[in-house]
């Protein structure tokens, strides 16, 4: 997968030119994040290369992070009687998705009848094997790679991975749309900025449904605290969607592999049955 996407690579650039406790208390960001100074790489980047995963990785929700769990699981969790995990959201400052009525009355909808065999529109995108997108990929492991005038982001779902040129390049028109956006980076000390745009407007955020339009505008900040240590901060504005724009962020920290390991690819395949199975009766 690694040699197809440099492949890949190769000729965009020819075309173009416990966790709980430490989930609660990594909340904060690095106090001084650019004080840390790492090898480089040949073309001058801080050299993260390597896995990364999150602190509290899943994407049940938003404002409440984890691995959906099983039917007692949800229905315990609706009734407010299950553990709930930190927001990853940090603007507002209450933890909560500034959503627009309408647009809660939606996520909402999905929340309420993401059992119900007569709803299969409610079957999260992702068990349909849709690509993860900008925002949801960052709440998964991923492998990060730096080729000359680039950052590569690998997942090892649905040959799921995003090429975030360095080189100053314009952004695609705004008639393309694209399941990954369109992202753009540079470097500012240790921080990554990358600007997204070009959103399809198709794939949910979470498996309760958050979600932004096509007219979403994303900035994220990989800001690496150290070698092993990497603050993921993004800021959404989608005007189409919410009241304002809002805030998450998602501690991570690399994950240690052996010198010879290779992702393995979790791909969604012919004959696949996830989403039969999510739109049938959850008790058998």
């Amino acid at each position: 997968m690694v040699a197809h996407l440099l492949r890949s690579l190769t000729l965009a650039t020819v075309m173009g030119s416990s966790l709980w406790q430490v989930a609660v208390s990594a909340q904060s960001p690095p106090a001084n994040p650019q004080a840390w100074t790492g090898p480089r790489t040949s073309d001058g980047q801080p050299d993260v290369q390597g896995f990364w995963r999150p602190v509290l990785a899943g994407g049940r929700s938003l404002e409440d992070p984890g691995v959906p769990g099983g039917l007692d699981d949800e229905i315990l969790r609706k009734q407010g009687k299950a553990k709930r995990n930190p927001s990853r959201v940090v603007d507002p400052a209450d933890g909560k998705v500034p959503y627009q009525p309408w647009a809660a009355a939606l996520r909402n909808d999905v929340i309420e009848n993401e059992w119900d065999p007569t709803r299969p529109e409610h079957i999260d995108t992702q068990t349909r094997c849709f690509p993860l997108g900008v925002l949801r990929q960052a709440a998964n492991a991923n492998q990060i790679l730096q080729p000359p005038g680039y950052f590569i982001l690998i997942n090892e779902n649905y040959h799921v991975f995003r090429i975030i040129p360095l080189d100053g390049r314009p952004h695609l028109g705004n008639g393309i749309k694209l399941w990954q956006a369109d992202s753009r980076g540079r470097w500012e000390g240790n921080t990554l900025v990358v600007e997204s745009r070009n959103f399809n407007g198709k794939n949910r955020l979470s498996h309760e449904g958050d979600f932004v339009s096509e007219n979403a505008h994303v900035v994220e900040r990989f800001t690496f605290a150290d070698s092993k240590t990497l603050n993921y901060e993004v800021t959404i504005t989608d005007p189409t969607v919410f009241t304002r724009p809002w805030t998450m962020r998602i501690p991570t920290v690399r994950s240690e592999q052996p010198a010879d390991y290779e992702m393995w690819e979790s791909a969604c395949h012919e004959g696949e049955r996830s989403a039969d199975l999510m739109a049938s009766d959850p008790k058998k």
